[in-house]
């Protein structure tokens, strides 16, 4: 029984022998049960009242592997002190732990915490609401304050390096430039017009600017490397393994924590398939190269093929959402995708999957000039699964470029190790 209706009980049991018996006793302590109710409940309820709490993030965005940072500040408005507030968080970020007990905040004080939580997982999350739970010095009542507003964060895949990737080919036929323009700087100078907000002053046209008066830059055409388009397959019937379940650990404060902890994945087809496409993009990206996605997960993902950082973001911000809930084969997707492709354009493929069409989606493009790379991720190694060797055959067999990934293993030494016939 709560020790509020203990009270209540002994305050009747009470009321009742004083107005039986009369007695001056018993009505002084109905007195003092009753003033001391009153004053419990005049306190609690001023606890959670005249209080401000701020939460500030550092970033509204991170990656797997790196910290995501909040602090928190609370103050109390009041002329009465606050004996204890609970300061509970109900946020669904994995590991995210920010919920407090703060103890006597004196008028007119304030109390602030950081933290600091490595990011184990993608996705889109949200901070908040808070609640804030307080009671008086007795424990007689305790009042909870809902504080709704809430914010979000993403955090973005995790990606390595790939020092050792192969390179694919891209120069177009006779290595003449490819007519369409660019706000890039390249070596390919297409023609001048007038100075526009936002223009760089290293495309200014000095010359121009000098015989007209008036500002004017120059307009490039993209370099002569062709286009990378990116298969991710987030077919839902391929995938295998299991995430691990979100164990809290307190090791503790991660203000303290000297190292981070080496990066784990998801023992899942999914994460190995989504991380590895993100650091493909980041390779590719980081070469000057032209790079697209295409991934069927919740519903059809594409990013058209672009270069710089803002292709990055932009590759980084579907990745780090996407689910394999999609229906279609990987090598029916190539299939339909591919079909407006450019010669000497390069497919990249990343799946766990088995079926031998890919491989003969894949021939077809390279009929057409399109050369095709995979990135197999061996399904077999994270559950129940069929072996993909059998596909990994067909495709050495057809001189398409492989790469086998093995649950556990090092991603960067993965890929690295490329498997195509000998010559």
């Amino acid at each position: 029984m709560k020790r509020s209706w203990v009270v209540f009980l002994l305050l009747a049991v009470v009321l009742i022998a004083a107005l039986n018996t009369g007695r001056d006793l018993y009505y002084h302590l109905t007195y003092v049960l009753l003033a001391t109710i009153v004053f419990s409940f005049l306190w609690t309820w001023g606890s959670i009242h005249w209080l401000k709490l701020e939460r500030q993030t550092r970033s509204r965005r991170s990656q797997v592997g790196k910290v995501a940072e909040e602090r928190f500040m609370v103050r109390n408005t009041g002329f009465f002190p606050k004996l204890w507030l609970e300061v509970r968080d109900h946020s669904d970020f994995p590991g995210h732990y920010a919920s407090r007990v703060v103890s006597t905040l004196g008028p007119f004080r304030q109390r602030g915490w950081a933290v600091k939580t490595i990011c184990r997982r993608r996705g889109r999350f949200t901070l908040g609401p808070i609640t804030l739970t307080s009671g008086d010095p007795f424990g007689l009542f305790k009042m909870r304050r809902h504080l709704s507003p809430t914010s979000t964060v993403i955090v973005y895949p995790a990606t390595i390096e790939l020092p050792a990737f192969a390179q694919p080919q891209g120069q177009l036929p006779g290595g003449e430039a490819m007519r369409r323009r660019t706000h890039y700087v390249t070596t390919n100078v297409a023609g001048v017009r007038e100075y526009a907000p936002g223009d760089s002053f290293n495309r200014i046209h000095w010359p121009s600017t000098a015989r007209t008066g008036r500002l004017i830059v120059k307009e490039f055409e993209l370099d002569p490397t062709a286009d990378i388009w990116l298969f991710l397959d987030m077919q839902r019937e391929v995938q295998a393994g299991s995430a691990w379940e979100t164990v809290p650990t307190r090791e503790g404060p991660a203000l303290l924590w000297k190292e981070r902890p080496r990066l784990e994945l998801d023992p899942t087809t999914e994460e190995y398939g989504v991380t590895i496409a993100a650091s493909l993009a980041r390779h590719f990206i980081r070469l000057d190269r032209a790079i697209g996605l295409i991934a069927y997960g919740q519903h059809r993902e594409m990013a058209q093929a672009d270069r710089g950082d803002r292709q990055l973001t932009k590759f980084l911000e579907i990745l780090a959402v996407i689910k394999a809930r999609g229906r279609i084969p990987i090598g029916d997707v190539v299939a339909v995708e591919a079909s407006h492709f450019s010669r000497d354009t390069t497919a990249v493929v990343v799946t766990p999957s088995t079926d031998e069409g890919l491989a003969e989606a894949l021939r077809s493009l390279g009929r057409r000039g399109i050369r095709a790379i995979v990135v197999l991720i061996e399904a077999s190694t994270f559950g129940p699964a069929k072996s993909s060797l059998t596909l990994l055959a067909e495709l050495i067999a057809s001189d398409i470029p492989a790469y086998l990934v093995k649950c556990g293993q090092p991603l960067e030494e993965a890929l690295s190790q490329t498997r195509q016939a000998l010559s």
